[in-house]
């Protein structure tokens, strides 16, 4: 049995321009020049605190950005303008994925568990992941313990696991939970970064992807 763990934003969904303009209306809420679109995109995938971190450093008023930022992201997810996209061929990809009886289906995520239970009620994947981790229930990445507790759910062993994402911070946690790492060329992060973070192949498109997980390999390892 292989557990397949996705990242979502960046990798399923594309949600840069959501979060691109509800990082502007938290950032003018608290009267701070905005970062540009490159540093704003540069920390999806962190946890809010951590990545407000990144932006504004340890002085800065991260908790209340924080705060300042859900509510903006809430705001505006009801607005069709910011709808999140899935990327092209990954719902078909799931599918697939998820009809085989060799594969468990997981989700490490940045986001809230409200955030991808909204996205799961909304793609009608009610069921699919045997293992959701979020920003609520783990430290953020890269740390390892959102990739070892979906381990310890579903009972399988680094070795038959894969984490796939598009940041640094996906593959660094998934090389310090000895999983095989493997990066989207679609996402936040160059290839280059991907692939010094520990990847072992970084996929152009949804079709490479899939390849990679023919029932006849190990998928990450002989990439």
């Amino acid at each position: 049995m292989k557990l397949i763990v996705f990242d979502v934003d960046g990798t399923l969904v594309d949600s840069q321009h959501l979060i691109v303009a509800a990082q502007g209306m938290a950032f003018a809420e608290h009267g701070i020049p905005a970062p540009g679109r490159t540093e704003a995109l540069s920390v999806v995938g962190l946890s809010l605190p951590q990545a407000f971190r990144r932006l504004v450093g340890e002085d800065g008023p991260v908790q209340s950005l924080s705060e300042s930022y859900k509510r903006a992201f809430q705001t505006l997810r009801l607005d069709p303008t910011y709808e999140e996209p899935l990327f092209p061929g990954m719902g078909d990809l799931l599918t697939r994925l998820h009809a085989r009886d060799d594969v468990l289906l997981g989700i490490a995520t940045g986001k809230s568990r409200r955030g991808v239970n909204h996205l799961i009620e909304v793609q009608g994947w009610e069921g699919w992941f045997s293992t959701t981790q979020t920003a609520d229930d783990a430290p953020s990445k890269p740390d390892p313990a959102m990739l070892l507790q979906a381990m310890a759910e579903t009972g399988v062993d680094p070795e038959a696991t894969v984490m796939v994402g598009d940041t640094s911070y996906d593959m660094a946690m998934a090389v310090a939970a000895g999983a095989a790492a493997i990066g989207v060329g679609w996402g936040y992060h160059v290839p280059g970064a991907l692939y010094a973070a520990g990847a072992v192949t970084v996929a152009d498109d949804a079709a490479a992807l899939g390849a990679l997980f023919g029932r006849q390999a190990d998928p990450g390892r002989t990439a």
